[in-house]
This record gives structure tokens, sequence and C-alpha cells, in this order.
């Protein structure tokens, strides 16, 4: 398997996490009973599936390293989805389910901003389109969940 560089291994480590993405927010709607905050997290789940879709199309073009690539970033989903099943266990509620994805959306915008700051350095154009598209898109998505885990604590009796 081909060698990766620290910007390849990075652009896999974010193509990982938008397809744990799509696992968390599956599990933290399963905990919902339907309303906004459902919808909200149906719309991040599509917004990964493109993110990820968009990052494997990247990936492609790199010469000879789209195996490797995509491993890694089985790999990093993998890792995000065994940290998601531990932290939500079995008697998890949807507050539970918010917390976590609030830790995983910082997450994805750290790795996101790496990417991007990697590529200062590398100067890849296909890379820039993709962090200047995807970067956006994360911090929206930790912003919606932080709200979320904001308003779903308010209805929270803190004495029970």
């Amino acid at each position: 398997m081909a060698d990766l560089t620290t910007l390849e291994e990075k652009l896999a480590e974010v193509t990982g996490l938008a397809g744990a993405a799509r696992e968390a927010t599956k599990k933290v709607e399963s905990l919902l009973d339907g309303g906004e905050l459902a919808g909200k997290l149906r719309e991040m789940r599509e917004e990964a599936e493109e993110t990820e879709s968009r990052c494997l199309e990247v990936a492609a073009e790199r010469d000879g390293k789209k195996t490797a690539i995509e491993e890694k970033a089985r790999e990093a989903k993998s890792e995000a989805t065994e940290m998601m099943k531990t932290y939500l266990g079995e008697d998890s509620d949807e507050l539970d389910g918010f917390e976590f994805l609030t830790m995983a959306e910082a997450g994805e915008v750290g790795h996101w901003a790496i990417l991007g700051k990697l590529n200062e350095a590398a100067g890849e154009e296909e890379i820039q389109e993709l962090v200047e598209w995807a970067l956006p898109i994360q911090e929206r998505h930790l912003i919606t969940v932080r709200d979320g885990s904001l308003e779903l604590a308010a209805n929270e009796d803190p004495n029970s």
C-alpha cells in the first residue's frame, strides 16, 4: 500500500469522520421523539454523506493513493463509531446524544481547520476548494448541536 503524506492522512481522517457523522446522527435521531431537532439531524446526515462523497472524489485523484486513503478513512470511521458506542450506552437519552454530537462536531471542525492549514503550504487547489466548502458546514453543525444540547438541557430538571 502507498505511503500517505500528512495532508493525505488528514484527508482520510475527515473522510472517515464524515462517515462516522452519518452513523452518529442516525443514532441520536433514534433517541428523539421527532420534531425540529430530528429534522436538523437528518439535514446534517445528508451533508455528511455529501462531504464523504466529495472527499472520496478528491482521494480518487491522488495518484496511486486512493486505496490507502480509503483504508485510513475506514479506520478513522471505525474509531469514531467505537467512541460513540462507548459514550452512548443503553441508558443514553437525547441530551447524552447531543452532548456526544457536540464533541464529535468540535473534532470535525478541528480536523477540517488542520487540513486547511496543512494545505496552505501544499497549495493544492482541490483540497482548498474542499476545505472552503466543508469547513463552514462543519462550523454550522457544531452550532446546531451545541444549541440543541442547550435546548434539551433547559428542559431538564437539574434536581432530578
